[in-house]
């Protein structure tokens, strides 16, 4: 049995690498980073003209229907490269309209998000940790008037709509609101990963409308997010154990490479072994989502607490290795220090999301 990615995937995967390594240098990172929306629209074009909003839209509004593995794979490629922008949000804002039951949301907002032109974003966790439905302290009423407010959203200045889980009368649902709705404001949130920039947003009786189909929206918005932001993890791992073997391989000490240290090659090799069965793991995760849903929760779970912790230990031991240098602003290692940070606590940290595994299975 072949559990390889087919031709297509494999030369798609290649064409977003081969884009971001002649268009994401370092520099460019940095240039966004110390901008001041962190989004570069050049840039976010390029991405969108390979497809990469179109992946997960049906067909029939604009999109190209593909597996979700496809997205993955790209996702671990922008993970690789430290790709600033707002496509895990608004990947995860397709994702919901996608599997909501509002077909004229569906018709004005799925054909924009997928060509790009539109930017979505997801507004899920409260202050204290909140990111499961029945926890949330913002309400709407009878009216789908919102209130409350929301921490950790992803370019909440910068979307066009935003996805928003809130709990009613009838129970916990997901409402869109569009940007500059009536008691809408957002407020820029100082972050680590400047890479992808956060926002606190407050509603004020905002009037939002309901997307249907509640449970199931929330779900797969949510499994999609934590297998992307696993295969981001996956990409930057490998990234970070790069630069780590490549300076080992130019540094030199005592009048030999470090490589050549005994303590620096089983730190290598332990790494390696922690970093390689990932690709497998949200490789799988990805694959429960289109065609095992009723497991793809757990697996989705699974995915981003190993990958993201693999991600700190990379990051954390490539540090290590460089010396002194792994440290400074200068040297690119710390904008990916700075991800795996973001990594670990959008949606849930590592803790949070093994405890919902083992109930997923009933341990």
């Amino acid at each position: 049995m072949d559990f390889g990615l087919s031709p297509e995937q494999t030369l798609a995967a290649e064409s977003v690498r081969r884009f971001l390594d002649d268009n994401c240098s370092g520099e460019r990172v940095r240039a966004v980073m110390e901008s001041e929306s962190g989004h570069d629209r050049e840039l976010w074009a390029g991405l969108m003209e390979l497809g990469l909003g179109a992946v997960v839209v049906p067909e029939a509004y604009g999109g190209l229907g593909s597996e979700f593995l496809d997205l993955a794979v790209a996702a671990e490629q922008l993970g690789y490269a430290c790709t600033p922008g707002p496509f895990l949000a608004s990947a995860m804002a397709s994702v919901a309209l996608a599997h909501c039951r509002d077909e004229e949301l569906k018709r004005q907002w799925l054909p924009r998000l997928a060509s790009g032109e539109a930017v979505g974003t997801v507004a899920i966790g409260e202050s204290g940790g909140r990111w499961e439905p029945d926890d949330m302290n913002t309400e709407a009423d009878a009216d789908g008037r919102l209130s409350g407010s929301k921490a950790m959203v992803p370019y909440a200045q910068l979307a066009d709509i935003v996805v928003v889980s809130a709990r009613s009368g009838e129970g916990p649902g997901l409402w869109a609101v569009e940007k500059g709705a009536p008691g809408l404001a957002t407020t820029a949130l100082k972050a680590n990963d400047m890479t992808r920039r956060l926002g606190l947003l407050e509603l004020s009786d905002t009037p939002g409308l309901r997307l249907g189909g509640d449970g199931e929206a929330f779900a797969r918005m949510r499994d999609a997010g934590l297998i992307l932001v696993a295969a981001d993890a996956h990409g930057g791992s490998r990234r970070c154990l790069e630069m780590a073997r490549d300076h080992a391989l130019e540094r030199e000490q005592f009048g030999q490479i470090i490589g050549a240290f005994q303590a620096v090659k089983h730190q290598l090799a332990n790494l390696a072994v922690e970093v390689e069965p990932g690709t497998a793991l949200y490789w799988y995760a990805a694959h429960a989502f289109d065609a095992m849903p009723e497991s793809a929760p757990r697996q989705a779970a699974i995915a981003k607490a190993r990958l993201c912790d693999v991600f700190d230990r990379a990051v954390r031991d490539s540090t290590e290795l460089h010396g002194g240098i792994g440290f400074t602003w200068e040297f690119d290692l710390q904008l990916w220090f700075r991800r795996s940070m973001f990594n670990r606590s959008f949606l849930g940290d590592s803790n949070y999301h093994r405890s919902r595994a083992a109930a997923l299975a009933a341990w």
